[in-house]
This record gives structure tokens, C-alpha cells and sequence, in this order.
């Protein structure tokens, strides 16, 4: 079995087994060639410094137990963060009210306030400008994209 499925299954049991952890779910796991693991976690409440802690905690435990990285390698347990894309359903919902970039399978991109989130798709609130004889019209649209139509999912970082 491939490292990183090792390490997801390792962190799937952690998630069912321990109480402290039973809302996180694991993003992503990267394992570079120069012995970087860089795993991505995050929980249906946000994920806090003392859980990744935790979780580092647990995973440094085994990775030195079964040699699985040698001697030398670095860990580095930590949130999606804004910069990654969103990659689950669950995700969506703790973003309700921000911007979004969305990139569709079929090319398109949209940029809009998410509105809400259910089981199949989401709700953008795009706004464009439409030309209604000499007069410039804000125009707002709804537009629902089902989850599996999404390439790419990005939460736009408003500064004000």
C-alpha cells in the first residue's frame, strides 16, 4: 500500500476512534521526493492549532515506529487554509457568504457570493453589468453548479 493511503487510513481510524476528533476529515496528503509530508485536515468547525497538534502527534508516532521516512524527514500537519482549493461538499457550507472563483469541468468560470450548499449542488449570487438601452443595469443571477460539474473551487480573500 502507497504511504499516503497508509496515512489516510491511519488518520480515518484516528477520526472514528477518538471523540476529539470525530468532526475532521483529511483533504490532502502530499509526500514530496526530499521526505516532506504535508497532510491537510480540517473539521466541520474549523480545524484548531491543538488538533493539528494532535494529529502531528499521532502520525510522528507511527512514522518513526515503522521507519515509513527513515531518519530525517518533516511533517507538517495543518488546515487547507484559503489558498487551496475546496475539495468537499462539507467544505462548502463554513463558506456561505464568502466570494468564490469557480472554475467548471466544461471551462467555465464564475465569481460569486455563495449563497447556501446542499447535497448536490451549490448556490452562486453572480452580479454582472447589462446594457439596457444608454443606461448601464446591475443585474444579480442565481445559479445553482452541482458539485461534480466544479473543477476547481477557490475562496477569492477580500481585502477592505
Amino acid at each position: 500500500m502507497e504511504l499516503t493511503a497508509r496515512i489516510a487510513q491511519l488518520l480515518e481510524q484516528k477520526y472514528a476512534d477518538d471523540e476529539a476528533y470525530t468532526d475532521c476529515f483529511t483533504v490532502d496528503i502530499e509526500l514530496n521526493p526530499v521526505n516532506r509530508l504535508l497532510v491537510f485536515v480540517d473539521s466541520d468547525t474549523g480545524i484548531s492549532f491543538d488538533k493539528c497538534k494532535g494529529l502531528s502527534r499521532f502520525l510522528e508516532s507511527h512514522l518513526d515506529t515503522h521507519n515509513w521516512l527513515g531518519d530525517k524527514y518533516v511533517l507538517e500537519v495543518s488546515s487547507p487554509g484559503l489558498t487551496r482549493p475546496l475539495k468537499f461538499p462539507r467544505q462548502y457550507s463554513r463558506n456561505i457568504g464568502r466570494t468564490l472563483t469557480i472554475q467548471t469541468t466544461d471551462g467555465e468560470k464564475h465569481l460569486g457570493v455563495l449563497l447556501k450548499t446542499d447535497e448536490q449542488h451549490i448556490t452562486l449570487l453572480t452580479t454582472h453589468i447589462e446594457k439596457e438601452g444608454k443606461k448601464k443595469v446591475t443585474v444579480n443571477t442565481e445559479i445553482n453548479i452541482p458539485y461534480d460539474k466544479i473543477d476547481k473551487a477557490l475562496v477569492k480573500i477580500a481585502f477592505k
